[in-house]
């Protein structure tokens, strides 16, 4: 007997075994299905089919299997899950900012991000690129929400930005021994400076290279909105990262700016207020994306037209001259074939609202379907992660995302998003 027994207990071990290993399998059964957005085909009455957090199959009509779970979305416009390309999860900016900056510890700002980020991913954007908060910060989060500890966007992470020292990633505005005691340590001053301090921010965990090429609106700093890095110093920072497999972002506003950042061979530029013709010519032959963030522009903008605004004389003077002319730049360069990426700047913007960037892409030439694909395609391809996001195709991620409307005829559809699913678990029902 002893010879069955142990057989017997050795088949049902392995049969439980076999039992508990298999992965669930979800069934989303979607009314009208933009699977691919590259190609903008909408598909009607489709079945995704969900294993392990990935798509693992895409199936004509409304499917059944034993044991499956179903989510019923046959009646709701179904899209891959949204990428914004430049956020800042930690705070929301307001009239409390520089205070903010020196009383509040860095695991302050890491729970400040925790309700931020599960808005965020609420609102449909379940890839964020996050372009700029201290490092321990940013990275306790980003990893916090990779493991399942917070709910939130999966996060693509710069934390400090890279800075010439007295630039605008710099500090201003307070006592020269309270300014020492705040600075960031990722200022740098001459190319080897400049090296250090990338390889460094690699070695810390950052996911890309975040650099504030030219001025910036909202600091006190009363430099302008051009360029501040020397074109040696932006070359190595580019070298420097490519060199370690990270993308570099670069902020900038200004024509001269922008122009060194992009023969430098930056990424991406980050706003792009005043790009000439050059910068088409230069965008084109680099292959760089434009991430605009226009909401950021109408944002400050409306900052700077309150009378009783809580921006600094420098910091209006800068929002009057960028802010009304974000729309403009970004037309001209659609207009010039330039790639775009979607990003809204949030934290200038309040998170949670980030889908109204589409409104103002539209408003700026882009058509509905134009913009979505830079919340998408565009926006995976632009952070190296077509392989993992941007489309509902087997393989990838299953982030999805459902609507009531058809957000191809009317795009504002996409700021009142019904259901959330980040890497097939459901983050909004």
């Amino acid at each position: 007997m002893k010879p069955l027994i142990a057989s017997a207990l050795a088949l049902a071990l392995l049969t439980g075994s076999a039992v508990a290993q298999a992965p669930e399998t979800t069934l989303i059964h979607a009314g009208r299905l933009l699977a691919d957005p590259a190609t903008g085909k909408v598909e009607t009455r489709r079945t995704l089919i969900i294993q392990g957090g990935r798509i693992v199959g895409v199936e004509d009509g409304f499917v059944q299997r034993p044991g499956a779970k179903v989510i019923d979305l046959s009646g709701q416009f179904v899209l891959p899950g949204l990428i914004d390309s430049h956020v800042h999860l930690l705070h929301e900016n307001g009239p409390g900012d520089k205070m903010d900056r020196v009383t509040r510890t860095t695991a302050d700002w890491a729970i400040m991000g925790v309700p931020f980020a599960k808005k965020t991913l609420e609102a449909g954007f379940t890839t964020v690129a996050n372009l700029g908060d201290e490092n321990d910060s940013i990275l306790a989060l980003r990893d916090g929400i990779a493991r399942g500890d917070v709910e939130g966007p999966r996060v693509v992470a710069a934390g400090s930005v890279i800075s010439p020292h007295g630039g605008e990633g710099d500090v201003y505005g307070y006592r020269w021994d309270v300014i020492r005691a705040v600075q960031r340590p990722t200022l740098c001053s001459g190319p080897d400076e400049c090296r250090k301090v990338v390889r460094q921010q690699v070695q810390k965990g950052a996911d890309i290279i975040k650099i504030v090429a030219t001025g910036a609106v909202l600091s006190d700093a009363a430099q302008g909105v051009d360029q501040q890095f020397d074109d040696d110093e932006l070359q190595a920072i580019v070298h420097t990262a490519h060199a370690l497999g990270r993308k570099v972002a670069a902020h900038a506003h200004g024509t001269v700016g922008v122009n060194a950042a992009l023969r430098a061979g930056v990424d991406s530029i980050e706003h792009g207020t005043f790009i000439d013709a050059d910068s088409m010519k230069l965008f084109k032959a680099r292959g760089s994306y434009l991430v605009p963030t226009l909401m950021a522009g109408d944002t400050v903008t409306g900052w700077a037209n309150d009378p009783n605004s809580f921006l600094s004389p420098q910091a209006r003077e800068k929002a009057l001259l960028v802010g009304p002319r974000m729309i403009d730049a970004t037309r001209r360069a659609h207009e010039a074939g330039v790639k775009i990426a979607f990003g809204t700047d949030s934290s200038v913007s309040k998170h949670g609202d980030n889908a109204r960037e589409f409104e103002l892409l539209v408003r700026a030439g882009l058509t509905p379907l134009e913009a979505i694909q830079t919340a998408t395609v565009n926006g995976a391809a632009h952070l190296g992660l077509s392989a993992r996001v941007g489309s509902l195709a087997p393989g990838k991620a299953a982030d999805v995302v459902a609507v009531n409307g058809d957000p191809l005829a009317d795009v504002s559809v996409l700021r009142h998003v019904n259901f959330v699913m980040k890497a097939g678990v459901v983050a909004k029902p």
